[in-house]
């Protein structure tokens, strides 16, 4: 790629190439707020008030994401120090490496603000400031100025050659930009899966291992590509209500935009009931690092993003160490994107506990801009819309996320105790149907609820046209398609999924969840089916984690 002179950071003023009109990134909504006022909300969204992962930081957890990778990719980069001039060795933001496209960043070019910002969300080791996971491993890579056609292949170049760093083993990759579907280079472009960035991010999370995290809502005009994945997880904001990040921000857009008719356009949207956000993160008046070590003020789903690829550093740590200390059910297979996907979705927050731990012990009742909560949901009411359209599965809460975690894994030829998850496969085959069974081994409390979250990935191939087994610019992908996996709540003696308590069975998404009020007091299963195989592949692998209220 010819060198282009790229963005420079200053003290004063980030310059920004001339030929970059459409903004791309997904914090680009909201405005600055002054430094003066007594704003310390990434202290608070790492903190209680939000994610309570300072928690974990602590003993006796002590999880800061120590030796776990993870990367981001920007159009720009942050600073790093004996790198570039701006740099300070003091900077509490030190990213592992920075990378332009596929090799090595040329120093003081395409120094970007807002990757910095978002690196510091992440990684941060300031006192006061501290980030989600100040001890992970991040490596940044950034995709350079962009012109007026689609940059599509170079951001799946950059993706890939973030993913292959620390030997290949990166656990999670931040996004928190995008590209509008005004540039793709399809006809008639629409959120179906398919842009080449977004069938880019699905087949890398299989073949690369990492579980790629995207902010950024659909709309109209904005940047919903790549929003549209299967493998990922997709970010909405909270803002602060009294203190407390409980409310989804106003300028979210969510999954199904409501939107003035003087607005003009077709809303960008999926193309039919697939909803686009699977979790909520702060990122309302967030204090954020400058590549200088200056702090500024701003909001955005570029924001929330990295709280939840900072959580995943710490929930990988977890894994490693209990698998290395030979803990009982802890597989290596912990690492997988699905189980900590499914993990991540499961303990999310919807509705306030009452201390009597019925619901599970949230912290907080979440409310969209209606001021409805997730039980006056239609994802609540129907069981083939798993996802609520603005809040997804509720708030992200790194410590609810450990203790979901931390029982370990338990496969359907045991009885399961009341918390836990498994990762295994399903061996579909023609004519029959593939079930798993899990069998709590205590019977449920009558009045609390379950949480349950299947996760499983789409198929995406690499038309690998020089068969080196890397993406290169010019080769493409080929959607191979989702299996369709259900999940069921019955009876523990029932064999008929007619019997079901409840289900969550969607048609066209890659997760399946159940938040469910126990009638009464008895045993009961979950019940994982493979109804329909779309792909060749011989086994359907999948993850699933619950949450439950055992009987005294």
């Amino acid at each position: 790629m010819a060198k282009q002179r790229g963005w420079q950071w200053s003290k004063t003023r980030l310059r920004r190439s001339s030929i970059t009109k459409t903004m791309l990134w997904a914090a680009g909504i909201g405005g600055l707020v002054p430094l003066a006022l007594p704003v310390l909300a990434l202290t608070e969204s790492v903190g209680p008030q939000g994610i309570d992962a300072r928690r974990l930081h602590a003993p006796p957890y002590n999880l800061t994401g120590e030796k776990i990778a993870i990367g981001q990719v920007e159009i720009g980069r942050p600073s790093r120090f004996g790198i570039d001039k701006v740099a300070t060795e003091n900077l509490p933001v030190t990213v592992r490496r920075v990378l332009l496209l596929d090799g090595v960043a040329n120093p003081n070019e395409y120094v970007d603000g807002h990757a910095a910002n978002v690196a510091s969300v992440m990684i941060s080791q300031d006192k006061l400031r501290t980030g989600v996971a100040p001890e992970a491993l991040l490596y940044s890579g950034a995709v350079g100025p962009l012109g007026n056609t689609s940059a599509q292949p170079e951001e799946c170049l950059a993706a890939q050659a973030v993913a292959l760093e620390n030997g290949g083993d990166v656990r999670a990759i931040n996004f928190s930009f995008g590209e509008p579907l005004t540039r793709d280079p399809r006809s008639n472009a629409v959120l179906d899966g398919n842009a080449l960035l977004t069938q880019c991010i699905d087949w890398s999370a299989r073949v690369h291992g990492a579980l790629y995290v995207i902010a950024g809502n659909q709309g109209r005009g904005g940047i919903p590509i790549p929003t549209d994945n299967f493998n990922g997880i997709n970010v909405a904001y909270s803002r602060q209500v009294n203190g407390e990040f409980n409310r989804i921000d106003s300028s979210n857009l969510g999954s199904e935009p409501i939107l003035s008719a003087r607005q003009g356009g077709i809303p960008e949207s999926n193309v039919g009931p697939r909803r686009s956000i699977s979790i909520v993160a702060p990122g309302s008046s967030i204090e954020l690092i400058d590549p200088d070590g200056q702090i500024r003020t701003s909001s955005g789903s570029s924001f929330a993003s990295p709280h939840v690829a900072g959580t995943i550093a710490l929930m990988q740590q977890l894994v490693d160490r209990q698998f290395r200390a030979g803990v009982p059910n802890w597989p290596l297979a912990g690492r997988h994107p699905m189980v900590i996907k499914a993990v991540l979705l499961n303990s999310a927050d919807k509705i306030k506990d009452n201390g009597d731990g019925l619901r599970l012990g949230m912290t907080r009742t979440l409310l969209d801009n209606a001021s409805r909560s997730w039980l006056e949901s239609d994802a609540y009411q129907d069981p083939k819309i798993p996802l609520h359209k603005d809040l997804g599965t509720g708030h992200l809460n790194a410590y609810r996320a450990y203790q979901q975690i931390l029982p370990g894994a338990f496969g359907p030829a045991e009885a399961v105790p009341a918390i836990g998850w498994n990762i295994t496969e399903l061996t579909p085959f023609v004519g029959a149907t593939a079930v798993h069974d899990y069998a709590f081994e205590a019977p449920l409390q009558g009045g609390s609820f379950l949480s349950a979250t299947l996760a499983w990935e789409r198929v995406v191939a690499l038309t690998d046209a020089n068969q080196n087994g890397f993406y290169d610019i010019g080769e493409d992908f080929t959607d191979q398609g989702l299996n369709n996996l259900n999940l069921y709540l019955m009876p523990a003696d029932s064999d008929d999924i007619s019997q079901s308590v409840w289900s969550s069975v969607s048609e066209v998404d890659s997760v399946e969840h159940i938040f469910y009020q126990i009638p009464e007091t008895g045993r009961y299963k979950l019940r994982v089916i493979s109804q329909q195989q779309v792909h060749n592949e011989p086994t359907q692998p999948y993850a699933l984690a619950w949450w439950t209220v055992s009987a005294p």
